[in-house]
């Protein structure tokens, strides 16, 4: 089913052009962002929304990026770990070796123009601006798709995802399965609004998701997440809203219960194994996050390099090479993702919906007593250390359409295996277009 045409706003957007885009300076914080758009009408002259959509165009200020060399520069280094693996954390000769290169090889004004090729966009909602990227198809027939990243992901992450996904005939694949792209940065994360009170929780988000694909004026669209993005869509999916059609997930938020312990497979102990790994080794950053946010923050926003170490840990323990994160992904996009956080000053107000989830007394709308009945696909990599069956998803998802385990991958499925992943969404949707 065709969506209905994009407004005036989402033409802009097929422009892809920095030029078309009249940049002013947006103080304090060092982006530039285009003048607001008029607000869009439907077909007809009869109003499609009351809020606007603005152009967002990034031009971080030199100062901004010689303040990082100069803290770079002068950093005071601790001493090395007392062990030859990275049990006590990342190892001193990696996190110098990323700053150092960080300081005299890595170029913002690549990732920076990558960004403004996209087609970034900024709307108020709920008293919030919402950064989002917005890639239409040339295809018109495509299906939107909503794409939610996690912590400590950004809209980055989809990248080498977003040509084969809008464009398919364009990378070898069947112009049928072309998407348009919403991919927001989550609040308080990248360059979207920190918020300045308690209260945004995964479910107020989720909300928030769901008012701007009504805003761009679609009608008829799909999901996919990952990470606490798994949560969100797992949220938008509880609340059915009118027009979602289905989402497809690389990662699984619920426990196994006690019965589902007890009666695991050799494969799905191994699973289990995996799991109490992670939460007894590598998940300090967690609890931290939940229960003393603002402390982590104060180091997160002073020094480049705890920032750095903050997130590099995630890639280190949970990408497909464990241990070896250079092996799965470039110092590059690394770097790309660390300063999604460093240059909007976000390592506290991310960390800080970790403990929103504490307060709010989260738990997974995905329940054997209550499953998801939305049509989904989910795709489990070897290397997430938080891996779940297949019948331990059936039980929760009640409409299961697409699973699969690859072969190789970790937890940044779409960094680490964009090929794989691209198919994956592809597989999903191709049954409920």
């Amino acid at each position: 089913m065709k969506d209905r045409e994009p407004t005036r706003v989402d033409r802009r957007t097929l422009l892809k052009s920095g030029a078309a885009l009249s940049a002013a300076a947006l103080a304090p914080a060092s982006f530039a962002n285009a003048s607001p758009s008029r607000s869009a009408t439907r077909q007809g002259g009869v109003p499609a929304m009351s809020e606007t959509i603005e152009p967002f165009r990034l031009a971080i200020a030199d100062t901004q990026l010689d303040d990082l060399r100069n803290r770079l520069a002068h950093t005071r280094w601790p001493t090395p770990e007392t062990v030859p693996d990275t049990s006590q954390g990342p190892q001193l000769a990696k996190i110098q070796a990323l700053c150092t290169y960080w300081l005299e090889r890595y170029d913002w004004r690549r990732c920076e123009t990558l960004l403004n090729g996209f087609g970034q966009f900024k709307t108020t909602i709920d008293g919030l601006g919402i950064h989002f990227l917005h890639i239409r198809s040339v295809n018109p027939d495509a299906l939107p798709l909503l794409m939610c990243h996690g912590w400590p992901g950004s809209v980055l992450e989809f990248r080498d995802v977003i040509g084969p996904l809008s464009d398919p005939a364009a990378h070898g694949g069947n112009p049928h399965d072309a998407f348009h792209l919403i991919i927001p940065s989550m609040p308080g994360y990248g360059f979207s609004d920190k918020p300045a009170g308690a209260g945004w929780s995964l479910d107020r988000i989720a909300d928030a998701y769901v008012t701007l694909i009504g805003r761009l004026g679609y009608k008829r669209w799909a999901m996919q997440g990952g990470d606490l993005g798994a949560a969100i869509t797992d949220t938008i999916a509880r609340k059915a809203p009118a027009g979602c059609i289905g989402m497809h997930s690389n990662f699984a938020m619920f426990p196994p219960t006690a019965d589902e312990m007890a009666a695991a497979t050799p494969d799905e102990k191994a699973m289990l194994a995996s799991s109490k790994y992670f939460w007894d080794k590598l998940s300090g950053y967690a609890k931290l996050q939940q229960t003393r946010p603002q402390t982590i923050g104060y180091a997160l926003a002073d020094s480049p390099v705890a920032q750095a170490s903050w997130i590099y840990q995630m890639f280190q323990d949970t990408c497909g090479t464990p241990g070896n994160a250079e092996a799965s992904f470039s110092l590059d996009y690394m770097l790309d993702d660390i300063m999604l956080y460093w240059l909007p000053n976000t390592g506290a107000s991310s960390a800080r919906l970790y403990w929103e989830m504490v307060q709010g007394n989260w738990s997974p709308p995905a329940s054997e007593a209550n499953p998801i009945a939305i049509p989904t696909g989910f795709t489990m990599t070897p290397e997430e250390q938080v891996r779940k069956s297949r019948r331990w998803i059936e039980r929760r998802y009640s409409n299961l359409v697409h699973f699969n385990e690859l072969e190789k991958g970790g937890h940044f499925v779409a960094m680490e295996q964009p090929a794989a992943f691209t198919d994956e969404v592809r597989k999903t949707f191709s049954q409920l277009r």
